[in-house]
């Protein structure tokens, strides 16, 4: 387990803690780091509790004791680099804020990786590889992740659509069946419109696999509800780090359904690639080796 996954069980596990247990679990949450350094005595101290009270806490989390816990923590903060999310400064530079945003980056994506379930994805990419229809439904930042979703998939032989207008999705909720394949994307996992249109799509008998945080209402209605947690700052509208673990998720949906489908379909995508160098101007460089799955820019 990571430092990401223990710090975010503890944040799970908390509601059920007793309150003293819970001055402990804040205080380990705030401060990771210094944790790792401490004695139990220290943690107490900090935490204003008794030894035997950080005790309890560590076996809360199934942990033998503080040794245990900390040592868990401390190869969690070990492995994983110092990416933090990044919070804007009025007088910060570009340089600065870049790095910033770099940095969350990789962390979210780091996270997000060791997050995942590989069995849930291995469902989901079974049930996209044997679809009649695939639809992509999202609103806002999310829309421009179906559009992607689409054009990945209709690559691979896939009868692929997507959708961001509520109308729209209504009308394509309807006329699915049994067989057909719904990707819900969504940052929040509590847009109404899209709630309203999943509810849809579950009474047609279509599947329903779902990109957002878990614990949320679209998780909850999805068939395969695939979690993507990220912290991030709400306030900064294009600044969301969720969107682009959307596309990384939808890009290993794609390669996964790629396999799926065999050999053959390299074969059809040589033959894509190929149609399309008639719409692109000369070039004398060298040409770059890339996978077939590569997007050709056009």
């Amino acid at each position: 387990m990571n430092s990401f996954n223990l710090l975010k069980s503890i944040a799970d596990a908390r509601p059920k803690l007793r309150k003293s247990e819970q001055k402990v679990a804040d205080y380990v949450l705030a401060n990771p780091n210094d944790v790792i350094h401490m004695r139990i005595v220290d943690l107490a101290s900090e935490a204003s509790v008794s030894e035997p009270t950080v005790v309890r806490f560590c076996r809360a989390l199934n942990y033998d004791g503080f040794q245990d816990f900390k040592l868990t923590l401390a190869q969690g903060v070990a492995s994983n680099p110092n990416f933090e999310q990044f919070s804007l400064n009025s007088k910060d530079t570009v340089t600065e804020f870049q790095q910033k945003i770099f940095d969350s980056m990789i962390g979210n994506l780091i996270n997000i990786r060791e997050q995942l379930d590989s069995n849930t994805l291995e469902e989901a990419i079974a049930v996209l590889a044997n679809a009649s229809r695939v639809e992509f439904y999202g609103f806002g930042a999310s829309a421009p992740v179906c559009t992607d979703a689409q054009h990945k998939f209709h690559r691979l032989k896939v009868s692929a659509a997507s959708y961001s207008d509520p109308h729209m999705q209504t009308i394509s909720a309807v006329t699915l069946r049994e067989g057909d394949v719904v990707v819900a994307i969504s940052q929040t996992g509590r847009t109404k419109d899209l709630l309203h249109t999943v509810k849809l799509v579950k009474d047609t008998g279509a599947t329903v696999i779902s990109l957002c945080p878990g614990n949320t209402p679209l998780a909850e209605l999805a068939t395969i509800p695939i979690h993507i947690d990220v912290e991030e700052d709400k306030d900064l509208s294009t600044l969301m780090s969720s969107r682009v673990m959307h596309l990384v998720v939808i890009d290993v949906l794609a390669v996964g359904v790629a396999m799926k489908l065999g050999p053959g379909l390299l074969d059809h995508l040589k033959t894509i690639k190929r149609s399309l160098r008639s719409l692109r101007q000369n070039d004398k460089r060298p040409p770059i080796r890339r996978h077939p799955l590569h997007n050709d820019n056009s």
